[in-house]
């Protein structure tokens, strides 16, 4: 009876060493394990068991992008002005050994490397640029880090820098050089708006002038057009009344008549003087032919 519960004894403990050392890793770790305090394997995601009192885990490593903000830094540019800037880092390891025996305080070295980085790319830097060149500078410092935290199993895929504080005094020049670039660029608004509504307004005159000028053109052309047709009707008439005269084949008694006709004419006119045809000799004769030709019209 004795023995048995020894044995029992034994089991249970064995079966809780057995448990103890079944690990399991979860997706997107890895863990360090040493044998005898050196490095023997990395293990991934799954199930694994480790050997009771000869083996150990070291270090349980996310290989999940990790972001670290680090404090604000001084920094002074080529312009000898002293400025505060943060950054964010983005890293990933990619090497669960390296990162585990690499470096003392990865975090605290990145930190550090990230700190002198940036000192070194912004002295080469006046302020006005430091302030318009934040892509060029996260650049710059991405490419820095990333090679040289490539010896620790460590990726740096990005670098922010997410606050750049100039001093009081540079702040404040920098707000009333703002503010005057705001009133200066509202005057150029100002200033154009009212140069179109004058151009607007010269282009409407303009229009209304050449309006007018073509209503005047137009109408001259109608009257001109007009007289023209009304001397042209007397024209044709005159001629029609020539082409039915000359049809009329007439005699010459009726061609007295007419001559008589332009004679009264001509005399109710304002000219001073009368030329006679030479074939009315005398004014006996011009009676008697009005009298012929008066007898000859048919009474009606």
């Amino acid at each position: 009876m004795p023995m048995l519960i020894v044995f029992l004894v034994l089991l249970i403990v064995v079966l809780l060493i057995l448990i103890r050392n079944v690990v399991i890793v979860p997706q997107a770790y890895a863990f360090v394990v040493e044998r005898l305090g050196i490095y023997h394997t990395t293990w991934g995601a799954g199930l694994h068991l480790k050997v009771p009192f000869i083996e150990r885990i070291n270090k349980k490593v996310s290989l999940k992008e990790q972001v670290v903000d680090f404090k604000p830094q001084p920094v002074i540019t080529r312009d000898n002005v002293t400025m505060q800037i943060d950054t964010v880092v983005f890293f990933q390891i990619t090497d669960p050994k390296l990162y585990t025996y690499g470096v003392e305080r990865p975090l605290s070295a990145i930190e550090n490397l990230s700190a002198t980085t940036m000192r070194n790319i912004i002295g080469d830097m006046a302020l006005d640029e430091t302030l318009t060149s934040r892509d060029i500078i996260n650049t710059k410092i991405t490419t820095i880090l990333d090679e040289a935290t490539d010896k620790w199993g460590i990726k740096v895929t990005r670098v922010e820098v997410k606050n750049i504080v100039p001093p009081p005094e540079v702040q404040d020049a920098m707000e009333k050089q703002a503010k005057a670039e705001r009133q200066r660029r509202a005057y150029v608004t100002e200033a154009e708006g009212k140069k179109a509504s004058a151009i607007l307004v010269a282009e409407g005159e303009k229009e209304s002038a050449i309006l007018r000028a073509d209503a005047v053109r137009e109408q001259r052309i109608r009257e001109a057009d007009g007289e023209a047709q009304a001397l042209l009707k007397v024209q044709q008439a005159l001629a029609d009344s020539l082409r039915l005269l000359n049809e009329a084949d007439p005699n010459q008694k009726v061609l007295t008549l007419k001559s008589l006709e332009a004679l009264e004419k001509v005399a109710d006119g304002k000219a001073t003087k009368i030329i006679i045809p030479s074939e009315i000799q005398n004014l006996a004769g011009l009676v008697t032919s009005v009298k012929e030709i008066v007898s000859d019209v048919p009474a009606k």
